[in-house]
């Protein structure tokens, strides 16, 4: 019988938690390089690699992305996807004349230049709260069609990532269906996050299950578990068909009450997929599963997006 292969992601970093709630969290160019690392060792095939500067604030600024990025390069070949969601402070939000705090949209879109093979696609407008702030992630349809189109462009693979039923129906359904991607799709849903992102789902497996019942044809999918919600979720979605997340990004603790380091949680999540009777794949087998890499070629608007 043949081993499933799963794509194991390590998201190590994140946009929003600091050194404060974890003194594991990788925040510097070889931290996180050192990290990745070690979880490619312990199984991961992808990295979701958010950048920061040297002040811990997070950026998209596309000299650090690419310092991360050929450090990495330099001990593996582990897949890196970059953000272009960046975070909730540093480079990434500005106050404006109205009084209101945004995630910048000029900012978001320099994490395409970092030389990353995937980046990730928020085809997703969200209010977040954190400490004491309401900032507007605004990504409204012309918006999606602008990184969809220069992910085409740059031959950068999107990483779909939605937080909510409609996030797939909407502007992801409309741009596949329009050929700004190829198959196989792969979408991450994030549950867990309702809390602190208006609009987002929290994790339970109906909720999982009435989302995976929704993705469109030819996908493939893996789960980021906000908190609590990691490991359970991550669990979940293997026995679903799935594949699989971990990391300080989405989660800070191992257990209740006990901080994480991103390869412990790695190789946790390694043994469960083990003890299923799957396998992770390599960093090649996963290019295969999700065909990559992708060619670069010129965009095509279709009408109705125009």
């Amino acid at each position: 019988m043949k081993i499933p292969k799963i794509i194991v992601t390590i998201a190590p970093t994140g946009g929003m938690a600091s050194k404060k709630q974890n003194p594991h969290l990788p925040t510097q160019p070889d931290e996180i390089a050192r990290d990745t690392y070690d979880c490619f060792n312990a199984g991961a095939s992808v990295v979701a690699v958010h950048a920061r500067r040297p002040d811990d604030g997070a950026t998209c600024d596309p000299a650090i992305y690419r310092d991360i990025n050929e450090r990495i390069r330099a001990k593996c070949d582990i897949i890196i996807n970059n953000s272009t969601g960046g975070g909730v402070n540093g480079d990434m939000v500005r106050q404006g004349p109205n009084g209101y705090w945004e995630i910048m949209w000029d900012e978001r879109l320099k994490g395409l230049e970092g030389g990353a093979e995937m980046c990730t696609l928020d085809a997703t407008t969200i209010n977040a709260s954190f400490e004491g702030r309401e900032l507007l992630m605004n990504t409204p349809p012309s918006r999606c069609l602008e990184l969809a189109t220069k992910m085409k462009q740059l031959g950068i693979k999107p990483e779909w990532e939605v937080f909510s039923p409609t996030h797939i129906l909407q502007d992801v359904a409309t741009l596949i269906e329009s050929g700004f991607d190829e198959p196989p799709y792969f979408i991450n849903l994030v549950l867990g996050a309702h809390r602190g992102f208006q609009n987002a789902m929290p994790y339970s497996p109906r909720i999982l299950q009435s989302m995976v019942d929704l993705l469109p044809k030819d996908c493939i999918f893996g789960v980021s578990g906000i908190g609590p919600a990691q490991l359970h979720s991550g669990i979940n979605a293997l026995l679903l068909g799935g594949n699989a997340r971990t990391g300080l990004e989405d989660n800070l603790y191992y257990a209740q009450g006990e901080l994480a380091t991103n390869v412990r949680l790695m190789e946790r999540l390694v043994r469960i997929i083990r003890d299923l009777g799957m396998e992770p794949a390599t960093p090649a087998e996963a290019r295969a599963i999700m065909g990559l890499p992708r060619c670069a070629a010129p965009a095509i608007v279709p009408n109705k997006l125009r």
